[in-house]
């Protein structure tokens, strides 16, 4: 028995797989575009701290390490959060084989006064020549 082979033409075998559909591709990075637009800028918020406002304007900084102590005391070496025993370690491998070790102090104004010394003292112990504290100008229509 001798089978006869039908040839297959383009219509019997389709096209529809050879075509990629790029509709639902596009709907998925439109809406991954919107979300990440939208996060964004909730992204690039830094830590909170409320600074103490003066009227006086120093010189803006050249170089120097940025440490922040929030008003629940945690405190953060640039944006990486520390314990307050292992501060004096962290600086001094910090400015480990520095020239300039220049330390910029933010601090919540809520602070304790005696907290913040404690803190600066912890600073000075660790070799830094220069400590910096940061403020903010006042705003113009608030009177203190």
């Amino acid at each position: 028995m001798a089978y006869k082979f039908k040839p297959v033409t383009k219509r019997e075998i389709g096209t529809s797989l050879s075509e990629i559909n790029v509709t639902p591709l596009v709907d998925v990075m439109l809406v991954l575009l919107i979300i990440f637009m939208v996060t964004a800028p909730l992204m690039q918020s830094g830590i909170g701290v409320n600074l103490p406002q003066a009227e006086t304007v120093s010189a803006p900084a050249e170089e120097g390490l940025t440490l922040t102590i929030t008003k629940d005391r945690y405190i953060h070496i640039e944006n990486s959060a520390i314990n307050q025993f292992l501060l004096e370690q962290k600086l001094k491998e910090y400015f480990f084989g520095k020239e300039k070790k220049i330390v910029f102090l933010r601090a919540d104004e809520n602070l304790n006064y005696g907290f913040v010394i404690h803190i600066m003292d912890i600073i000075k112990k660790a070799g830094v020549e220069v400590l910096g504290l940061i403020s903010e100008p006042p705003e113009p229509n608030k009177k203190r």
